[in-house]
């Protein structure tokens, strides 16, 4: 059976997607349509607890059903099954994974909160100053993250030396919200790490996945062309 994906094309499913196309392996994606609350619904939920998208099933080597939910889980399960982008070496794996968890725990959560009081302070028959204090923490929160992660592409082409999983899962966020600093220009290293990384043709295809009316399955990249 191939891997299944349960999907919506958002940062963190892009992450996988972008994953899968790079390391090859054969997958179903399946659209858990997030603006209709799909990901709400008890089957989904019983297959990741945090109403979250992605996750991720597939069989193991000895047949058993494997369930996986969280972004960086599968990522690391992922890089484990393909052999590629999650280095065997424990000190470059150690720093994969740093990055990685760096990615899921503050990158990622910072820009959502930015985005969420953004657009709460958008919102019809709300007063915008009840939120100019969240706007402006999380943004600067965000620009000390973009921070990072310029300083750590000085002198690097990639995250971890090599392109790797901790990339996948860093770019997506970076590519849908680097609006969110005020002059992403300011971020020359970032800027040529995303257009790097950007111009990759697995990547290209999978940002163009789960969509409505684009095919939701691997390999389909001529009916895309």
């Amino acid at each position: 059976m191939a891997i299944q994906l349960y999907y919506f094309p958002s940062p963190n499913g892009q992450k996988i997607s972008i994953a899968l196309e790079e390391m090859g392996l054969d997958y179903e994606m399946l659209r858990v349509n997030l603006l209709e609350g799909e990901q709400k619904t008890p089957e989904f939920v019983a297959l990741s607890p945090n109403a979250c998208i992605p996750a991720l099933v597939d069989t193991g080597s000895d047949g058993a059903r494997i369930e996986i939910f969280e972004s960086g889980a599968i990522l690391q399960y992922l890089g484990r099954k393909s052999g590629r982008f999650y280095p065997l070496e424990e000190s470059r794996r150690c720093q994969v994974d740093a990055w990685l968890f760096w990615q899921n725990t503050t990158f990622g959560p910072m820009m959502g909160q930015l985005n969420w009081f953004k657009r709460a302070s958008n919102t019809p028959g709300r007063d915008p100053r009840d939120y100019s204090y969240g706007i402006g923490r999380y943004r600067k929160k965000v620009r000390e993250q973009f921070g990072i992660l310029e300083r750590r592409l000085a002198g690097r082409d990639f995250i971890c030396e090599d392109y790797s999983i901790a990339d996948m899962a860093v770019w997506p966020w970076v590519d849908k919200y680097h609006g969110n600093v005020e002059d992403f220009s300011q971020f020359p290293h970032t800027v040529a790490w995303r257009e790097r990384i950007g111009s990759r043709p697995p990547v290209l295809f999978a940002m163009k996945l789960g969509f409505e009316g684009l095919p939701t399955n691997s390999r389909l990249a001529s009916q895309l062309e």
